[in-house]
């Protein structure tokens, strides 16, 4: 066997153990499709269907599991598992993320550096073990293994820093979309002009989700809201749609199936002048988002809660007057019911009565959104802030209940 011949051999075994796709347009597209659905199923799941956050987490761990025990059984790429597993690591990163935010009260800025922190050190320690951390080098279980690991944390970070500009700007559905969609052209512009390859490529990964979930966000909220007034449910039942037509059109058409690595991946050594230029060109542009998130966070607004929904006027407080001013009054008399019942539930230890109870609060507040919302804005989102903390007190998967009787009294004393 010649040397060509063994050329030939390690390069056909290093195809066929190759376990991900190729970086195309069609890659971001789905990407950002399943990023999308990342955000508005888990939202369907754990509040609309009332699972909860903490038993929504422990199924989607198992389903994490599961989908990627297949995707290492496998020996190449096959789009049907690849995908399926970056659709549930979407959901269970977002999970995670809102595990930290809700149920243990960690601030968005703290949860923000955490996951970069745990990135950098996932990095690392890929890097240390196999000198390299490009996609296209995915043919070991170690590398495979850092690759998913790297994936989850990007999810969970971009989760964190997407809700924490939510939560910094209270810039709505659409409008949110703008940031993250305006830095993934810059990562894109600095990758042409001589970027590392391997840092823009996860520079752009990690930006895809907050774009993804700001999508999500700008389909499900109500037209009051600037949004498509799908709901979480259609918008999931169309992404899942799309994303399951793109991978039969690939899995028909191998669009983005590495073929011959060595022949279309052939090493261009960039630069060491260039790729410190961009380095400097990623800096100005960080820069230029802070001070951009800094200017938006001194402007009048409301913030954004966890989920990317509007919540209490910043640094407001209302009294009862106030904020149910021109409100009916039969209106608010049937939320203080409702808010009532469900603290006396609580209070005689019926915790599954009261959690129960407490969905007629959201479907009645959420029906009367786009006719209290135009009458009294500062009212119905100081209001709602006050709503979504009840219902997450309530609904905690390990209930506090000084947490929830704290939150459904400060709710009737703002309802008079």
């Amino acid at each position: 066997m010649t040397m060509h011949d063994v050329t030939v051999a390690r390069t056909a075994v290093r195809v066929r153990l190759n376990k991900v796709p190729e970086i195309t347009l069609w890659f971001w597209i789905i990407k950002i499709l399943c990023t999308t659905v990342g955000e508005s199923f888990a939202d369907w799941i754990n509040m609309t269907l009332g699972v909860g956050l903490g038993k929504t987490s422990i199924i989607f761990t198992f389903v994490l599991a599961a989908v990627l025990i297949w995707q290492f059984k496998l020996s190449r790429y096959n789009p049907f598992a690849y995908w399926s597993a970056v659709v549930v690591v979407s959901v269970t990163g977002t999970l995670y993320t809102d595990i930290l935010t809700d149920n243990i009260g960690v601030p968005l800025a703290l949860s923000t550096s955490i996951f970069a922190v745990v990135l950098a050190i996932v990095f690392s320690v890929w890097y240390f073990r196999e000198r390299t951390l490009s996609i296209h080098s995915i043919v070991t279980v170690p590398r495979e293994a850092f690759y998913w690991l790297a994936i989850l944390v990007t999810f969970a970070l971009g989760t964190a820093a997407g809700d924490w500009t939510l939560e910094l700007t209270g810039w709505g559905p659409g409008a949110s979309v703008l940031l993250p969609a305006g830095l993934i052209v810059a990562v894109l512009v600095g990758w042409r002009f001589g970027a590392n390859p391997v840092l823009a490529f996860w520079l752009a990964y990690i930006l895809t989700r907050p774009l993804g979930a700001n999508l999500g966000d700008w389909f499900a909220s109500p037209a009051v809201d600037h949004g498509l007034g799908l709901g979480t449910a259609w918008t999931s039942v169309i992404f899942l749609g799309a994303i399951l037509a793109t991978v039969v059109y690939l899995t028909v058409t191998k669009a983005d199936v590495i073929e011959d690595h060595e022949r279309s991946h052939i090493r261009v050594r960039t630069r060491g002048t260039r790729e410190r230029v961009a380095l400097g060109y990623f800096a100005v542009i960080a820069a230029v988002a802070g001070g951009l998130l800094v200017w938006a966070h001194g402007q009048p607004h409301v913030q954004a809660s966890s989920e990317g929904e509007p919540g209490p006027v910043s640094n407001v407080h209302l009294a009862p007057a106030e904020a149910t001013a021109h409100f009916p009054p039969a209106e608010i008399a049937r939320f203080r019911t409702i808010t009532q019942d469900t603290l006396d539930k609580l209070k005689a230890g019926e915790e599954a009565r009261a959690t129960a109870r407490i969905t007629d609060l959201e479907t009645a507040w959420d029906g009367d959104q786009a006719t209290l919302l135009p009458v009294n804005n500062a009212g119905w989102h100081f209001l709602d802030g006050q709503v979504d903390t009840v219902l997450t007190a309530v609904r905690n998967s390990s209930p506090n209940m000084a947490d929830e009787e704290s939150a459904l009294t400060a709710l009737l004393t703002s309802l008079g």
